[in-house]
């Protein structure tokens, strides 16, 4: 008995074309979940909107270190410094949002810029795409050996009784608001002096030329232990193992002190919610490394993670404290 071979007809599909068609509608219409464990398929890079050797910088170096562990994909630290961190989120916003190009990126460039610029250059809620906070950088309120001082109170005393022979300095706005927030308990208005980073700050602050500023945690307990300065406050929440002496604005029963120096990474606006997820995941993941704590630590640097959720809710309160600071003390930048 013989069988005759099926004729297609002009419009049919070959059995190996109908495969070919299924497998391609497989492809494009493949789960966000799918897509997502391809990811990371290549390097990724991972901007800083500082010098190298600054802290923002060393911290970013070391948490790219571990996260490329934790990724099994190398990350590729690039530094655009300049304008307070607004090159560096330029450079994010012109970026492709496939989760390839992420910043950390500080409270200044993220918040105090869009706050105290006007007009501002970007509106943080519409071009980043917030991943997961980093940490919190140890700050410390640093001011001469030579003052007679011993702590905060004596401190602002003096400043109050002869503002004319003070002025403060800062590398950056939200040590700038800080500072604002701390003389503002007593009343006081000082000029302050810019820096474009805390090295040289600090080493005005020990020839003299200026008498406080607000310092981090990598600059200040190395000054502090070779008697060049004191230091009299932490606006960390809890004291600094740094420098443990060093009390926090809550033990001085300042409640004033609310601008807390924090970094954390973001990704340009219109990222996928499965990329952002994944890469937030890994981010808190690196950041709960022993290895990596510890290394940040040293470093005054105090790392932890969030999820986009709740990471966009503090970015939002961050926001928020920042306008109310600005507002209170009548803050006005071009």
């Amino acid at each position: 008995m013989t069988h005759d071979t099926p004729k297609h007809s002009p419009g049919a599909l070959s059995r190996r074309q109908v495969v070919q068609a299924l497998a391609a509608s497989t492809a494009a219409f493949a789960s966000p979940v799918l897509r997502a464990q391809a990811y990371p398929a290549k390097p990724l890079r991972m901007i800083v909107g500082f010098t190298p050797g600054g802290a923002a910088d060393v911290m970013a170096r070391i948490i790219a270190k571990g996260l490329s562990a934790q990724l099994g994909q190398q990350v590729v630290v690039e530094n655009k410094p300049g304008a307070e961190g607004i090159i560096a989120s330029q450079e994010l916003m012109k970026s492709a949002p496939d989760g390839y190009t992420l910043m950390m990126g500080t409270n200044t460039g993220t918040v105090a810029i869009p706050v105290l610029r006007n007009p501002p250059p970007y509106d943080p809620f519409k071009v980043f795409t917030p991943l997961s906070t980093a940490g919190e950088f140890s700050m410390f309120l640093a001011v001469p050996a030579s003052l007679k001082v011993n702590n905060l109170k004596e401190f602002l005393d003096l400043v109050a009784a002869q503002p004319d022979k003070f002025s403060s300095g800062s590398s950056n706005s939200a040590a700038e608001l800080a500072m604002l927030q701390l003389l503002s308990t007593r009343n006081i208005r000082l000029v302050n002096v810019r820096y474009k980073g805390d090295a040289q700050a600090m080493t005005d602050l020990v020839g003299g030329q200026i008498q406080m500023m607000f310092s981090t945690g990598t600059l200040t307990p190395s000054f502090v232990k070779d008697g060049k300065v004191k230091s009299l406050v932490t606006l960390l929440p809890k004291r600094s193992p740094l420098l443990p002496d060093v009390p926090t604005a809550a033990e001085l029963g300042i409640g004033k002190l609310t601008i807390t120096p924090w970094a954390g990474f973001f990704g340009p606006a219109g990222m996928s919610t499965d990329i952002s997820e994944k890469l937030s995941l890994e981010l808190r993941n690196t950041l709960a490394r022993s290895d990596v704590r510890e290394q940040l630590l040293g470093q005054g640097f105090s790392g932890y993670g969030m999820s986009p959720a709740e990471f966009s809710a503090y970015f939002k309160l961050q926001y928020d404290g920042f306008v109310s600071t600005v507002r209170e003390n009548n803050v006005k930048f071009d």
